[in-house]
């Protein structure tokens, strides 16, 4: 036995001595072991390697995200393709999963790695404090905060930090291109509905053109426009734009002049599409010429110009300009302003 080893305490008194300490005060603190060094804290090559490691992770993950929206730009909606095991898939889907579940596993592969291989990993205590922090304790953790920022060597190691703020740069991109996904893009069709001059007004349950004397007073009739049938392909879009609803009130009740002056003998035309979430429109109270929105109960007077007198919604019904022509009530124009709910560009 050496000299050195003569000198260290034998294993039984030192087991005998933490006995004591234990005996003495079984809620001791045991302290930290001793910190061991990994070989990136003592060789800079092998901290290199991990630098070089951590930076490669993260152009992999920019790489991915282009591949993502090269991949949504380039492969048809349509094309199946066959993978093994999976089988036959949307060769869309596929390339879309692939790609962003690299780019984002890369982005925390590489965190992890630069946290586990550069940051300080040693373990530093510290005693518990009241919640008010005093004017040292602020001290402290700049100081702290400046110590992490230090050890961290983010402002020492630029590959790494550049390459991350790239990946990090890129990946919302992949959420920014899934937007086009959700429509083509409106342009003016908003705007714009299937009524227009000398378009006739069809009776949308008996899909026969309207008179004048087919509209009875304190009734609510629905109509569309002439030539549009339920078996066109586009349909349901073009009723929910051009669904309108019809009224007679006596002259001498409507209250709006431009509304008398769009009506003909009382009669008056709407949109039937609720002005909030574009709900259809369909009960009538005939005393007071109010119209309910049974969805949210938005409530709109007829005499009165449309106007939103209760409800979430936003703005009055648009009114249809009518005429009668060859005994058949039509459109004497479109409608002076979009119908349904507000949007962005509508103003």
């Amino acid at each position: 036995m050496s000299e050195t080893e003569e000198n260290l305490p034998s294993e039984r008194e030192t087991a005998h001595e933490g006995a004591l300490a234990k005996a003495d005060n079984p809620f001791a603190d045991p302290g930290l072991p001793p910190h061991e060094h990994r070989v990136q804290d003592i060789d800079e090559r092998a901290a290199k390697r991990s630098e070089r490691t951590v930076a490669f992770l993260f152009v992999v993950s920019m790489l991915a995200t282009v591949a993502f929206i090269a991949s949504y730009v380039a492969i048809p909606i349509d094309k199946i393709v066959y993978i093994f095991p999976i089988g036959h898939v949307s060769g869309l889907n596929f390339a879309l999963g692939l790609t962003l579940g690299v780019a984002l596993f890369c982005i925390g592969a590489g965190a992890v790695h630069w946290a586990r291989t550069l940051m300080s990993d040693e373990e530093v205590a510290d005693e518990r404090h009241p919640i008010a922090a005093a004017p040292e304790v602020k001290a402290k953790v700049l100081a702290d905060f400046a110590d992490g920022a230090r050890e961290s060597q983010f402002g020492r190691r630029k590959l790494i930090r550049n390459t991350m703020f790239g990946a990090l740069a890129l990946v919302p991109l992949s959420g920014v291109v899934l937007l086009r996904d959700l429509g083509p893009l409106p342009e003016k069709k908003l705007r714009t509905t299937g009524w227009k001059k000398g378009i006739r007004l069809v009776n949308q349950s008996t899909n026969l053109p309207l008179r004048p004397e087919d509209i009875a007073v304190g009734s609510l009739t629905f109509a569309k426009p002439e030539g549009l049938e339920e078996s066109d392909e586009e349909f349901n879009e073009k009723i929910a734009k051009d669904a309108l609803m019809l009224v007679r009130i006596q002259p001498q009740n409507i209250k709006d002049k431009h509304e008398l002056a769009w009506s003909h003998e009382g009669i008056v035309a709407y949109s039937k599409i609720c002005t909030h979430v574009g709900c259809p429109i369909s009960l009538y109270e005939q005393q007071t010429h109010h119209v309910l929105c049974p969805c949210h109960q938005s409530t709109f007077d007829l005499s009165d110009g449309g106007r939103v007198i209760f409800g979430p919604a936003g703005h009055a019904l648009p009114q249809l300009h009518i005429t009668v022509k060859d005994g058949f009530l039509e459109a004497a124009s479109g409608f002076a302003e979009p119908v349904g709910p507000s949007f962005w560009e509508r103003g």
